[in-house]
């Protein structure tokens, strides 16, 4: 398969990379206990997915922050067993409607509740068999508004309508073409065609809306490129690829050949609430003064990337109890305005 002419046909011709500068960070320790994922609605209404012991749930935050520490936090979901309640989720993300599906690794289901945090339904079968799933992790739903699940530990992806009737699956143990070996991070771009971290090999893996095979790309390393343990994926609406090398505390950005164009270390600033409590702690303001500031606003652990209508990258910055926010700078050129390749290019001050 010619993937260059697909990809061709379906995004811009080209894109101008003016920036991708960072915008802002929000929440803090007391807000975001080690945030594992998050799902954007609005400027207005924010779900952070934190995963912290008894402190697991999913927190309603926005995009302004907050001056101060509220009173009162609105919160959906619970750490437990029973409906309603997470043991160890990773991923949350909206269906058609605004609700929250999330899902939970340690319990092997899927659990759906309104934006308003009411719970509606959980499905899943503990097992290998078709239809079954063991540690699902990413989640996402495809164009026919199905729900795909990595199946990390059957190493598989699977199709199941959002009430949890199984379609089909595809993958399978292995490092061959169509193989995976612990999937995690999933992501659907809008033309159907299927992203998927295959943790355990160290790449990210293209398949088309039926679950063939078209490419991948990446190794295990730490250079410009390679990948050490990738989670969570998004994909742009121009191709581009947004992968959590978490392993390597970063973010980083491919096109959508799969050709490394920039990362993401970390530059986190403090929230507006983070200033706010630090003037009514001597001992937090003291610390500060003696840290290295270079170190502090890096990435920690992040487990997730995901983008906003806007242009707008969120990292749930996992060990670091925050949000990080960039804001992408990107012109779609169409073949007018693109020049052919040169057989040796670099980017000069113009």
């Amino acid at each position: 398969m010619n993937t260059q002419v697909q990809t061709e046909e379906k995004f811009p011709y080209g894109l101008l990379r003016a920036g991708f500068p960072y915008l802002k960070t929000i929440g803090m320790r007391r807000i975001l206990n080690s945030p594992i994922d998050v799902a954007i609605e609005s400027e207005n209404r924010i779900y952070v997915l934190v995963r912290n012991g008894a402190a697991t749930f999913i927190r309603v935050w926005f995009f302004d922050d907050a001056d101060r520490l509220p009173d009162r936090f609105e919160d959906i979901g619970s750490y437990g067993e029973e409906e309603g309640q997470f043991q160890w989720p990773v991923s949350v993300i909206l269906d058609s409607d605004k609700n929250l599906v999330v899902s939970d690794e340690s319990l092997n289901r899927i659990t759906t509740f309104s934006a308003q945090g009411e719970y509606l339904h959980s499905w899943g079968a503990s097992g290998n068999k078709p239809g079954e799933i063991d540690g699902p992790s990413g989640i996402a739903f495809n164009q026919n508004g199905n729900l795909l699940v990595s199946d990390t530990k059957n190493h598989r992806i699977q199709e199941f309508t959002p009430e949890g009737t199984f379609i089909k699956g595809w993958g399978g143990f292995g490092q061959a073409h169509g193989e995976l070996n612990m999937p995690w991070g999933l992501a659907v771009d809008r033309f159907g065609d299927v992203y998927v971290s295959d943790w355990g090999n160290n790449r990210i893996c293209r398949f088309d809306s039926q679950g063939n095979f078209i490419a991948c790309f990446g190794s295990e390393g730490s250079g410009y490129g390679y990948l050490q343990g990738p989670s969570g994926i998004a994909v742009d609406a121009f191709g581009d690829i947004y992968v959590a090398d978490t392993g390597n505390n970063r973010i980083q950005l491919f096109n959508q050949e799969g050709s490394y164009v920039q990362e993401f270390l970390g530059d986190a600033t403090l929230a507006k609430c983070a200033k706010d409590y630090m003037l009514t702690n001597a001992g937090s303001n003291r610390l500060r003064d003696m840290s290295d500031l270079s170190v502090q606003k890096k990435l920690r652990d992040p487990r997730s990337v995901r983008l906003d209508e806007k242009g707008r990258m969120y990292i749930p910055d996992h060990l670091s109890f925050r949000v990080q926010i960039y804001q992408n700078e990107t012109i779609p050129l169409d073949q007018t305005q693109y020049g052919p390749p040169r057989t040796s290019p670099t980017l000069l001050q113009e």
